[in-house]
């Protein structure tokens, strides 16, 4: 999986910044394939978090190119496992559910989950908070992290081939 590469850029992301989480606080380029792919999809990393919700609580999620194609992948957690969930980008429901077990994505599922632990809303309440707020931008990932001692979601919007990154707190 290429899940460090973009969990990386989200903890950097995240990292960047100190004290209390700032709307808009990074501005960056996409990726252009990414971009590119994200024109033709009609499933809304929304949509995809309530699918993935009837596999266990969501914690983090995004928009990838797997193997050439766009995907959404998400992750759950029930009780004390962890799986990826990949949802079908045609009709928005669960096309695979696996358990995670690699080393560092169990560790990347761990971290979320503790951050997810300390918040009242869910991700998708805050991702759709921060597209509402960030009018033509489209949600790419939500990903909690503990930041200073707070739980903040970092929420990645796209327009075009423009990204803002929203901090917001986990509350």
């Amino acid at each position: 999986m290429n899940r460090s590469k973009i969990m990386f850029a989200a903890l950097t992301a995240i990292a960047t910044f100190c004290g209390t989480p700032q709307p808009f606080a990074q501005e960056n380029r996409a990726d252009p394939v990414l971009a590119e792919a994200m024109e033709d999809t009609t499933i809304s990393l929304q949509q995809g978090l309530t699918a993935a919700a009837t596999k266990g609580r969501p914690i983090s999620a995004k928009f990838e190119i797997e193997n050439g194609k766009l995907q959404l992948s998400i992750y759950t957690a029930k009780g004390r496992k962890f799986a990826e969930n990949i949802i079908d980008l045609s009709t928005g429901k669960i096309a695979k559910s696996e358990s995670i077990t690699d080393h560092d994505d169990l560790a990347d599922a761990k971290a979320q989950n503790a951050a997810m632990a300390k918040m009242r809303a869910s991700l998708k309440t805050l991702t759709e908070k921060a597209v509402h707020e960030a009018t033509g931008f489209l949600a790419v990932s939500a990903t909690p992290a503990v930041k200073s001692g707070q739980s903040v979601a970092s929420i990645v919007l796209l327009k075009g081939n423009e990204l803002k990154t929203v901090d917001l707190p986990l509350k």
